[in-house]
């Protein structure tokens, strides 16, 4: 079964976000408001995911939220792959990010 996924433009507003990405392209630049969990610490903390409710997984491109997803939905929960990633975000369609500290915030 393939996993769903959807557009930057179909997460509705306050949906909750999950970004897989490693710490350093997290500190470079995330969604604000999203929850970062790393995809190799996701079986240790997948108990921070709401789990009544939509999470769309996001990482660079979509290879690491492709199995975000896969794993989240094999044990209970409703994932969707953003597709295109944080490029499809920031890159492809301007949406904005934030950084940790005073750098200007970029996708890495």
């Amino acid at each position: 079964m393939d996993n769903p996924t959807a557009s930057v433009h179909d997460i509705p507003d306050g949906a909750p976000i999950l970004d897989v990405r490693g710490d350093d392209e997290w500190a470079a630049g995330h969604i604000d408001g999203a929850l970062h969990i790393p995809l190799a610490d996701l079986p240790a903390r997948y108990g921070e995911l709401p789990y009544d409710v939509d999470v769309y997984v996001i990482c660079r491109t979509g290879g690491r939220s492709r199995q975000a997803v896969a794993w989240l939905n094999a044990n209970g929960f409703d994932a969707i792959d953003v597709s295109g990633g944080m490029g499809s975000w920031n890159l492809d369609n301007g949406k904005p990010i934030v950084a940790d500290g005073d750098d200007e915030p970029w996708v890495m």
